[in-house]
């Protein structure tokens, strides 16, 4: 008989019958046939220890040194020390400035008088915020002495050689005046700006760093108040302020006076100036640095002081000081829900009480709106 297959053996035949004999009647065909029952075992026994021999593998890797996976694991998040969480109607105490949280607009401010005194003691009725001219609903009002950043920004260029001494006790005089929580910079420029003391709360560590400061060379204002800018993004607190001191204007910045404006008006840092200006000056920069640093303040709801006698900068700074102390904080909710990153006028009316001369508020003009 022949395989469908082809040419072969048929199971049931004579011949497959007798080659079946021949085959399994041979010495060693029982050897064979255990051998193959083994290794039929144990291949059934490798197929099911494979998956636990694959696991411990993994295990053993940790004893290798060649085979570890170094993972950065970042730590968790957790609330800034001073966040202080916002509810309608919250009384707002530490940590104020000017910024949105959702919807939430928190807008500092001082108050002046004809004879440019500071005025305290206004309550919530005596304000009234616009945003693009539409009236808001103030939610929350505060008049707090909270802590805050400030970054120092020295002019210490060629011009300025006879006023160093006199900016440098300014300076100190500011400090120790402020909040004793208060933390500082100092940025001293002349052709370029550069970090003289980082960050600290120790008025006596600025001193040091300061005694060994020289004047000199070119003024790059511009660049120098925006690496202040910069800088101020690592702040502790969110109330932040930068005080600028210097006596003209630019004249060796790589940044343009309008990049400044548009950076002062995103970032959430008042600017306080104290002008040594020359009433003679010669160039056209010198002209129109006082133009520049009234402006720059005036949007950040900062202010420029002119120094007209050197022997004044000490007051100056003490008022500087005391009006950080003592902002009015608005707060309201914006009806505008759009975050489209937009410019939105702010303007800030003030009504005082019967018998109070005209009075002047100082806050920043608008905010960007969030980007979504």
């Amino acid at each position: 008989m022949v395989s469908p297959s082809g040419p072969g053996l048929v199971a049931d035949s004579p011949q497959c019958s007798s080659a079946f004999q021949l085959v399994t009647g041979r010495p060693g065909f029982s050897t064979f046939l255990r051998a193959l029952r083994v290794s039929r075992f144990r291949s059934m026994l490798l197929i099911l220890i494979a998956p636990l021999l694959v696991l411990s593998s993994a295990f053993a890797q940790d004893d290798d040194p060649l085979n570890e996976v170094h993972i950065h694991i970042p730590p968790p998040i957790t609330k800034a020390d001073n966040a202080v969480p916002l509810a309608v109607g919250a009384s707002l105490r530490t940590g104020i400035t000017f910024r949105i949280d959702t919807n939430l607009v928190l807008v500092p401010l001082t108050v002046t008088d004809p004879m440019d005194r500071l005025v305290t003691g206004l309550e919530k009725q005596n304000f009234t915020v616009y945003e693009d001219n539409r009236p808001e609903v103030l939610r929350t009002f505060a008049c707090d002495d909270a802590p805050v950043s400030v970054g120092i920004i020295l002019d210490l260029s060629g011009s300025m050689n006879d006023k160093v001494v006199r900016a440098r006790g300014a300076i100190l005089q500011f400090m120790k005046t402020s909040n004793p929580a208060d933390e500082f910079f100092v940025i001293g420029f002349n052709d370029r700006p550069e970090l003289i003391a980082d960050f600290t709360s120790d008025v006596d560590t600025v001193e040091a760093s300061l005694a060994t400061v020289r004047a000199g060379r070119r003024t790059a204002l511009i660049d120098a108040i925006y690496f202040g800018l910069e800088k101020m993004k690592q702040a502790r607190y969110p109330r932040r302020a930068l005080i600028v001191v210097s006596d003209g204007g630019d004249n060796n910045s790589r940044y343009t006076e309008g990049e400044l404006r548009s950076a002062v008006r995103e970032a959430d840092v008042q600017i306080y100036a104290m002008g040594i200006f020359d009433p003679d000056a010669a160039t056209p920069e010198e002209r129109n640095g006082p133009l520049l640093l009234n402006d720059i303040a005036n949007d950040s709801g900062g202010r420029l002081f002119r120094v007209d006698d050197l022997s004044e900068m000490g007051d100056i700074a003490t008022r500087i000081s005391s009006e950080l102390r003592n902002e009015y904080v608005l707060g309201y909710k914006t009806d505008d829900l759009n975050m489209d990153g937009k410019w939105r006028k702010l303007k800030v009316k003030l009504s005082p009480p019967p018998g109070l001369p005209p009075l002047t508020v100082h806050a920043r003009v608008g905010y960007y709106a969030p980007l979504q």
